[in-house]
């Protein structure tokens, strides 16, 4: 599978780990079939592809490697011997990374790999006894250090339709960020940027929602970058926090409200019932979402239509279809 590098600049960039991306750069000169859902991102995103092993100049076929040592302090060794220790190599290609893609909104990363791996790593003793699997590979937890904005998941954890769909929210978001403030940021940009996400945040997490709107009461008060860095941290943490169909019909709800005078008695009656029907697991959340923007449609709000929620990333309607 080819990545892309020339596609229009309007999409979001992906990092992802290179032997899914079809190239042969595992340890032993395989490469790593992506499933279903990493090839679909691929076809609607950028992709720029990276080998942290390749990068720091180990050839193919290689010694393999794992992580070893205290859970707060690990390390990446050679199985065999534990004497060749490749960690700060890693790390330094990870801020080569980032320097090379500044357009970079998100990363595929690769399920157990000591220097890709996400969340669920094996580690192992100085002795090489396995003790858990509790680690981010090297390279995936520097580059979250390096930029804790990005958006992070690994190939074997987007099989889950919940987490797919957050990923591609929040490397979203994190692309529209960077194109609003490219130009530089102003209080008017921030107070505009929340005004477009407020439900999309409400839909993962309300003390976010709630803090946000006295964080920008402080524009023009306060040192406006310091705010700035504040607000989209406070907005991109809220959207790592899974959405639930209680949290999403209370957004579903609030958005029908402003078709309480605009829509017929049986109109309100059926939206009311289908965002019941969502809320109770019989339907997804694409289906109360094309109703309201149908009857959007037929009674225009500017303010719903500028709703990030609406429409939070490509081919929406079909994430939509499974959550």
């Amino acid at each position: 599978m080819a990545t892309t590098t020339d596609s229009s600049e309007a999409l979001p960039l992906l990092g992802i780990g290179s032997c899914l991306a079809g190239n042969a750069v595992r340890y032993n000169g395989q490469t790593k079939s992506p499933n279903t859902h990493v090839r679909n991102l691929c076809e609607r995103f950028q992709t720029r592809a990276f080998c942290p092993e390749m990068g720091i100049g180990l050839g193919v076929p290689r010694p393999p490697i794992h992580l070893v040592g205290d859970e707060h302090a690990v390390r990446i060794v050679d199985v065999e011997t534990h004497e060749h220790d490749y960690t700060e190599q890693i790390r330094a290609y990870a801020a080569q990374v980032v320097q090379q893609a500044p357009g970079m909104v998100g990363y595929i990363l690769v399920k157990g790999s000591p220097s890709c791996g996400y969340g669920r790593v094996k580690r192992y003793s100085p002795a090489g006894h396995f003790v858990a699997s509790d680690q981010d590979g090297i390279f995936a937890a520097e580059l979250r250090r390096l930029d804790p904005l990005l958006a992070l998941e690994d190939d074997g954890r987007l099989n889950d339709p919940g987490l797919r769909e957050s990923f591609v929210t929040r490397a979203c978001a994190y692309h529209d960020w960077k194109r609003s403030v490219a130009d530089g940021v102003s209080a008017r940009l921030l107070v505009d940027f929340w005004s477009r996400y407020k439900y999309l945040v409400m839909a993962h997490h309300v003390p976010a929602y709630k803090a946000i709107g006295p964080l920008l009461a402080q524009a023009g008060k306060a040192p406006l970058q310091p705010l700035a860095d504040e607000f989209i941290s406070t907005l991109m943490t809220a959207l790592a926090r899974p959405a639930t169909r209680r949290s999403h019909s209370n957004v579903l709800f609030h958005i029908a409200g402003y078709l309480k005078r605009r829509i017929s008695p049986e109109q309100r009656r059926r939206l009311s019932e289908l965002i019941e029907d969502y809320r109770t697991g019989q339907v997804p959340l694409i289906v109360p979402i094309t109703l309201l923007k149908h009857h959007f449609a037929d009674n225009p709000d500017a303010y719903i239509n500028g709703q990030v929620f609406m429409d939070p990333y490509p081919d929406a309607a079909r994430l939509r279809s499974l959550v």
